[in-house]
């Protein structure tokens, strides 16, 4: 296993330091990440990534499906919180 991609070490840090349903509900991630992973969509649909990216690109989109994931949850978890 390679070293691990920012977009994966943004949230192992997010998820280490603690965490709320509101503060994983606002979560986003950082400028930079956000500009690498538009970087690599754009370049993907110019059939231009190495291996390396392509597998980077999918690695952001599992973890981007794990955290929408967990933010439904979470505002489901709030909502029944409200209720009682």
């Amino acid at each position: 296993m390679g070293t691990p991609n920012p977009a994966y070490l943004e949230v192992i840090d997010f998820l280490a330091a603690g965490t709320t349903p509101e503060s994983l509900i606002g979560f986003r991630p950082s400028a930079t990440v956000q500009a690498r992973v538009a970087d690599l969509i754009q370049r993907e649909q110019e059939a231009s990534l190495s291996p390396d990216e392509m597998q980077e690109l999918a690695d952001f989109l599992q973890l981007e499906h794990l955290m929408i994931m967990a933010k439904a949850q979470a505002r489901r978890n709030l909502d029944l919180g409200q209720r009682n």
